[in-house]
């Protein structure tokens, strides 16, 4: 749902989904609030990996040479990607994340001993360079590690499956609410790849209906056998 590829950033348009597949180009702090608070980007974990991100494009135009300057201004602007969705947890995490980083980094300056820093224009200047790719870096940390979390759930999870088992899945945990995989639904993509065979039941979810847009969306997309149900033959299904 998140793609950061040759310095640009693009969010898939959830709200088009399923009629449209749109990716929309992110390139100012206003770009990553109205994404974040229309719900193009939605899923805890997708949030998360969208602010990280979107922090650092929204900041990396910065012009000043002073890196506490660069700090301040980071800070003003996580202030306000936050305000997008102050409910999301994942969002307040991400942005503390980026700052508690960039705190350590302008700490470890701060301790360096009188005569051993240059505090030229220049030399700051490459101070704020260094501290935007630091932003970067952490961002595609973050992305990694929650890829990685939803590959151990989805081996964790198929470990309680069998093959060929009906699914019922509600809401949407999939691949396009997190940086690749999914949560609940990581065990059926790693079950899917190991010839498990399910069959899944994916109830539409009201009032959003994020299960009719999304889940069976992303699942018949990804060639896994899907059926569409309203919610209330969920108990009939079980």
């Amino acid at each position: 749902p998140v793609k950061f590829e040759n310095g640009q950033m693009m969010i898939l348009d959830q709200t088009k989904l399923p009629g449209e597949e749109v990716y929309i180009k992110i390139e100012t702090k206003e770009d990553v609030w109205d994404a974040i608070y229309h719900l193009k980007v939605r899923g805890a974990p997708a949030i998360g990996v969208a602010a990280a991100y979107g922090l650092y494009v929204s900041t990396r135009n910065f012009e000043g040479t002073r890196v506490k300057e660069f700090r301040e201004y980071v800070r003003q602007t996580s202030e306000y990607l936050n305000s997008a969705r102050p409910t999301a947890v994942n969002l307040s995490w991400a942005l503390k994340r980026c700052e508690d980083m960039l705190d350590r980094y302008i700490q470890a300056f701060d301790n360096a001993a009188d005569g051993f820093l240059c505090t030229c224009d220049h030399c700051a200047g490459d101070q704020v360079d260094d501290a935007k790719l630091l932003l970067l870096d952490e961002a595609e940390k973050i992305r990694k590690e929650d890829e990685e979390a939803c590959y151990a759930m989805g081996e964790y999870g198929l470990s309680l499956l069998k093959p060929g088992m009906g699914i019922l899945t509600h809401c949407n945990a999939g691949t396009i609410a997190t940086a690749k995989y999914g949560t609940c639904l990581a065990p059926i993509y790693l079950g899917t790849e190991k010839g498990y065979d399910f069959k899944v039941f994916a109830d539409e979810t009201r009032p959003l209906l994020q299960g009719a847009r999304l889940t069976s969306w992303e699942l018949f997309k990804s060639g896994i056998d899907v059926t569409l149900i309203c919610d209330n033959m969920a108990s009939i299904v079980m």
